[in-house]
């Protein structure tokens, strides 16, 4: 399963995928555990990094001041974090793998800390440096594209959580299934996301929005399997949480890519998609 950020080639699982406040900190401070250095590498799924940001339509374009340069060099390693995340946590849910879903868990801690150093340098320049109205616009819209991000990040975490604990083994064939499937969608979602974003594309955003439909039919259909009774009461409740989670990744990949569209089209700022 490869990944280009920027790029036209991607493949998730078998199939490849269709062409196409500040409140940054942690938010489940109990469900965190200490960062590791240890690679992960070969548990999930690499981001390769590709394209530069490129020229955009009207409002947002390819960065020209250093600190939006760094600021979007961070932001591909955090899509590609997350993103790794996503699809490693869903191959270690449905493996059984718990020692990666254990390295899953860890690594997350990068994710917040690389979000924390977005945050910082973009208040830095709106408090202390010389900007201009489009510059500051574009820190503002970075600022408030960092609780989605953050959030994604956690979700990812907490199906590795799961994974960890053995839930795949309690599975239905029915359920397991589709939760593969809502795995393949979220980690094309999410490398759709990363993709529009670097190229500042407003059709890539759209492209997310119509993916997150197919994500939402499957988290009504496996909550209709679960429903029907065919694990116990304990398995069910927690495989309707990694439904949810699931679910709640593709909703938060919608608000990034809507946010980066009005902030290249210069529209207004889009709502959000409401609490987890």
């Amino acid at each position: 399963m490869a990944f280009r950020i920027g790029g036209s080639a991607r493949r998730s699982g078998t199939e490849e995928s269709r062409a196409g406040g500040n409140g940054v900190g942690r938010t489940n401070g109990a469900d965190v555990d200490d960062a590791v250095d240890e690679p992960v590498d070969a548990v999930r799924p690499h981001f390769q990094l590709g394209l530069e940001p490129m020229l955009g339509a009207a409002g947002w374009h390819k960065p020209s001041s250093p600190t939006l340069i760094e600021i979007d060099r961070i932001f591909v390693q955090v899509f590609a974090l997350v993103g790794e995340a996503i699809a490693g946590a869903t191959h270690a849910l449905l493996a059984g793998d718990r020692e990666a879903a254990k390295q899953l868990v860890q690594r997350d801690e990068m994710v917040d800390v690389l979000i924390g150093q977005i945050s910082q340098v973009a208040q830095q320049q709106l408090v202390h440096g010389e900007t201009y109205a489009d510059e500051r616009r574009e820190l503002v819209a970075v600022l408030r594209m960092l609780p989605d991000l953050e959030r994604n990040g956690d979700l990812a975490e907490h199906i590795a959580r799961r994974a960890a604990r053995g839930l795949g083994a309690e599975m239905s064939a029915r359920s397991r299934g589709l939760v593969e499937r809502m795995g393949e969608v979220a980690t094309t979602i999410w490398s759709s996301t990363a993709d529009a974003f670097a190229e500042r594309s407003v059709s890539g955003a759209n492209y997310v929005d119509d993916l997150d439909d197919e994500l939402d039919d499957l988290h009504v259909t496996l909550t209709a399997e679960l429903v029907a009774g065919t694990m116990s009461l304990p398995v069910a409740i927690e495989l309707a949480m990694v439904a949810r989670f699931y679910e709640r990744f593709g909703d938060h990949a919608v608000n990034l890519a809507r946010r980066m569209a009005a902030l290249v089209t210069g529209g207004p700022e889009p709502g959000t998609s409401g609490a987890d």
